[in-house]
């Protein structure tokens, strides 16, 4: 059973919507990695589940003393050159996941559509699924954990708004969709334009599926509501034959700054400290069940296990092929 009921994040959420507007070596990804020299593509297995991590390119996101609550500039780019980083701006990666199945390909998120979010080094994911050996015409399910526009802009035309999977059923959550559809002028500013653009696709798609809360949506694959980033924000449990991996989506963004330090609010959080306490939830589910876990800007390695280090954790990569 999952750590985090949804009762717990109806209680929580409660007062967070009302107030919305080092002592061990840490495993980071690799350097190069990290800074844009990825390869496209890395495979595991979870019971008879493969998984793929398709790599979508690096966002260089100039530093800011807005981005991190509770951290100064100076203490961001320490913890990046700790993490063997780059400390001259944030490397912020895009990592999707891929599940074979019987039933077909099943994605978790969609990336940066062609680099539509995330700056000119973004982009990358669909040479990288070709590098896969993977067929876009093979795509049944595309699940979406939330609808920042780095997750559902890879389902659209950059122009036409047209669909990039017709053919495919779209599985949203029901709390993300009814907060990104609402009035406009009840959306804060900065997330008006992309409301547009899901107001302008989502709700006339034919092959739209929406799901309540906790849910399975495909066979082995588990919605699990992770509130916090956004205000329906879901992470997703993958489980076949006793092995389970949790694909955390953004429950933190880089690991190197907020797996570390759990505690850290960075900007894109809608309710950030709800997101706190749903980051430590999984974390401490994801050591309890002895699970592994795959977060959507860790990069390449993004898929391994996560221990408690002091206040905050170490991520330790997973084996896996890649190219």
């Amino acid at each position: 059973m999952f750590g985090i009921s949804r009762r717990d994040f109806v209680l929580s959420a409660a007062g967070a919507y009302a107030a919305f507007g080092l002592d061990k070596p840490i495993a980071f990804i690799g350097t190069a990695e990290a800074q844009g020299a990825a390869p496209g593509f890395r495979k595991y297995k979870v019971g008879d589940i493969e998984v793929i991590s398709i790599y979508d390119g690096l966002w260089e996101k100039p530093h800011d003393e807005n981005f991190v609550k509770g951290a100064t500039v100076d203490q961001t780019k320490a913890a990046l050159k700790a993490a063997g980083l780059t400390d001259a701006f944030v490397p912020i990666p895009f990592t999707t996941l891929v599940l074979k199945t019987r039933g077909g390909l099943v994605l978790i998120d969609s990336g940066t559509g062609g680099g539509q979010a995330g700056g000119p080094k973004a982009g990358l994911w669909a040479q990288n699924f070709a590098a896969a050996g993977l067929d876009p015409k093979a795509v049944k399910t595309i699940i979406i954990s939330h609808f920042h526009g780095d997750h559902i802009f890879g389902l659209m035309a950059k122009d036409t708004n047209a669909p990039t999977f017709p053919e495919a059923e779209i599985i949203v959550p029901a709390a993300e969709l009814k907060w990104w559809t609402q009035p406009i002028d009840s959306i804060p500013q900065p997330r008006q334009a992309n409301a547009k653009r899901v107001q302008a696709t989502f709700p006339s798609w034919k092959n739209i599926k929406v799901v309540e809360g906790e849910a399975e949506l495909v066979p082995g694959v588990r919605a699990i509501p992770t509130f916090g980033h956004t205000q329906g924000h879901t992470s997703h449990i993958i489980s076949s034959r006793g092995k389970e991996l949790i694909a955390s989506a953004d429950i933190t963004n880089i690991q190197a700054l907020f797996v570390k330090n759990p505690d850290w609010q960075p900007i894109f959080d809608h309710v950030p400290d709800l997101a706190i306490e749903t980051r430590k939830k999984v974390f401490q589910r994801a050591i309890a069940d002895k699970a592994m876990i795959a977060g959507y800007h860790w990069g390449l390695p993004n898929v391994g296990t996560i221990h408690k280090d002091g206040n905050g954790y170490v991520f330790t990569p997973a084996a896996g092929n890649g190219a």
